[in-house]
């Protein structure tokens, strides 16, 4: 039986550290890792995607499928069929609510798996046959988000967590990296993923190019009236869409003393794929 080891890499501070763990043959090595770039990551993580690659000797494939920003503007505009991302939602008469996530599903593991399975050799639609393959994709979860593990979907793939196996925090992460003397890696995740919490946000405004993108986002979620669907059929939205749990426009939030009452985050995103 062949064995296909995959690291699923997202460039934030765990799989970065299991990255360089495996080049440095403190984790078995793999055949390669797949980034999945949904067109809305912060600068700094390309950045430093671009560095990480040069510090392996296993091959780093950057897939997409289609980008994420781009979709959500063109939803909001009626170019696209509809909103992908857990947006908050206050209809008229102050109910709150979030939108389905559909994000992590189409942008972050379709692409990879998609990825894993040309590179067995497998063209689309044709049945991977478990008798010859087996795969294992490597997850940047560390034993503060446990509760993200979970089996894989796919039968003929093995999701395994090395940071959880060796008792490794993201902290214990962190602190790796710096004895190693490699540089801190950046928070992976969308520049407008609304699972940020507010001192996230804060770090998303201290770029002043990336801030204005998701204020201008925010501000067309805000303003569109309608759903589009993949038949072309339109619907009256019932309620208001935001990026922030308060279901304020997002340049407006005092960030200091909004109400995290009603609030996601990346222990939501129970598949693993983001923010690692």
């Amino acid at each position: 039986m062949k064995t296909l080891r995959i690291l699923c890499l997202g460039a934030g501070v765990q799989s970065t550290t299991l990255a360089l763990m495996i080049e440095k043959g403190e984790i078995p090595m793999v055949d390669g890792a797949i980034f999945a770039d949904t067109g809305g990551e912060p600068q700094a993580v390309y950045d430093h995607l671009d560095w990480l690659e040069k510090q392996v000797s296993y091959p780093v494939y950057k897939v997409q499928w289609r980008n994420l920003k781009k979709d959500i503007i063109d939803a909001s505009t009626g170019a696209y069929h509809g909103f992908p991302a857990p947006f908050y939602t206050m209809n008229d008469k102050g109910k709150r609510g979030i939108l389905m996530r559909q994000c992590t599903a189409d942008y972050k593991i379709k692409p990879v798996v998609q990825k894993t399975r040309e590179l067995m050799g497998y063209t689309k639609g044709k049945r991977v046959d478990r008798k010859i393959w087996r795969v294992e994709h490597i997850m940047g979860i560390s034993t503060d988000e446990m509760q993200r593990m979970k089996p894989n979907n796919l039968k003929y793939i093995t999701n395994l967590y090395p940071l959880v196996e060796k008792d490794i925090s993201r902290l214990q992460c962190l602190e790796w990296m710096k004895k190693n003397n490699y540089p801190e890696p950046p928070r992976s995740a969308c520049t407008f993923c609304p699972y940020h919490s507010d001192e996230e946000w804060v770090k998303v405004k201290e770029n002043k190019k990336e801030w204005e993108e998701v204020v201008k986002i925010d501000y067309m979620i805000r303003n569109t009236s309608k759903f589009f669907t993949k038949t072309g059929n339109t619907n009256k939205m019932k309620s208001t869409m935001y990026l922030h749990n308060s279901c304020q426009p997002i340049d407006k939030v005092d960030f200091k003393k909004s109400d995290d009452q009603f609030k996601f985050d990346f222990m939501d995103e129970c598949e693993g794929m983001c923010g690692n």
